[in-house]
Order: structure tokens, then sequence, then C-alpha cells
């Protein structure tokens, strides 16, 4: 059964997020944090973050937003020395993300690197659950958290960044629940499609 088919208890959720040195993989930027927490009704949760070296210099503008310092990438490890254990963390995992189309080719881009493909899964993207049938004020991943009465602490770290993803994603998934979802399948399309009624609380 392909994965798209599978029943939403049925699979692993990967609820990702990345740090970056930039804002294109396109102009040279890399990856310098990673998180990745898999969870599903089936299997026991797990949680791995990473801050990476990227082999470049992290200008002061970006360390400003995520705080992640030279010094600490320097002590880091190469992309090349984690992708093995990202790649069993991925397989066979429906990937989660906030804003999917910035993480996923950063993603691609490292382990094109490495020689090593991405593995070929479902990706669902809370950015586009929230535009198309959320109702907050603003759509980043921390205003919407707080919203939602929860807490954004460490906003623009990966893994407290995965954290929230995880807890926006569930969130968004008991609506559709009621609406009748079932699948990935049937979650996939309500990206592009609108319930009635907006989500928010």
């Amino acid at each position: 059964m392909i994965l798209r088919e599978k029943l939403i208890h049925e699979v692993k959720f990967a609820f990702l997020d990345t740090e970056t040195t930039g804002l294109s993989p396109y102009d040279g930027a890399r990856l310098c944090e990673i998180a990745v927490i898999t969870n599903g009704a089936l299997i026991a949760k797990s949680e791995y973050g990473t801050i990476i070296n990227p082999r470049c210099v992290i200008s002061q503008e970006v360390i400003n937003i995520h705080g992640i310092t030279n010094e600490m990438a320097a002590q880091a490890p190469y992309f090349e020395d984690i992708a093995p254990l990202l790649i069993g963390l991925l397989t066979d995992s429906v990937i989660v993300c906030h804003n999917a189309d910035f993480d996923i080719p950063f993603l691609a881009a490292e382990f094109a690197r490495c020689g090593l493909r991405m593995p070929q899964t479902v990706i669902l993207d809370t950015l586009k659950f929230a535009r198309k049938n959320g109702n907050f004020k603003k759509n980043n991943l921390g205003f919407i958290v707080s919203e939602l009465g929860l807490s954004n602490e460490g906003w623009h770290r990966a893994m407290a960044d995965a954290k929230m993803t995880e807890k926006v994603f569930y969130h968004f998934l008991a609506a559709f629940k009621q609406k009748g979802a079932a699948t990935i399948g049937d979650l996939e399309e309500f990206q592009v499609k609108r319930i009635c009624g907006s989500i928010r609380s």
C-alpha cells in the first residue's frame, strides 16, 4: 500500500525543522541545525537534533535570528556524518514541516552533496494548513502557537520549532478528522482545499 493510502493512525510522522546560514540553498546557503521528532499511534516517540557544521561562515545577521554562532558550528558534525541516521528517521515516514518549501530544498541539497537521495515520501505542511484553513493574525509558527495559548519559547531553534510544528499539526488534525479525514491522502487535500469554517482554537 502506498503511503498516502494508509490510515492516519498507521503511519509514522517525522516533524522536521532546520536552521540555515541563508535564505536559499541555490545561493550557497547551508544547513546549520536540524531536528526531527518521530511520532505516531503505533510507535514510540523519539527526538533527534544537532547543530551542523555548514563549512561556511554564518553571518552576524543570521546569528541574530537563530543564535547559532560560528564557534558552536565549528564543533558540530558535518551533514555527511549524520546523513545515514536521518535517512533512517525519514524513510517510510510522513514528513511534517512548517513551510516545507523552505526546509525540504535545503535538506535535499545536503543529501545531494553527499551523493545520496532524500527519502521520497509524503510531505505535509502546517503553513499550508494555516493559510488554507486557519484564521490566525499571522501564519508564522511562533505566532500560531502563541494564539493557541501554547509556549513559543525557543522559536527559531530547530528542536523548539519541530515541537511547535508537532503541536500545530495535531491541532489541525483533530479538526480534519471531524470533517472525515481518514488517510494521509485526505490530509494532503486539506493543504489545498478549505473546510467549512476556519480553524483557530
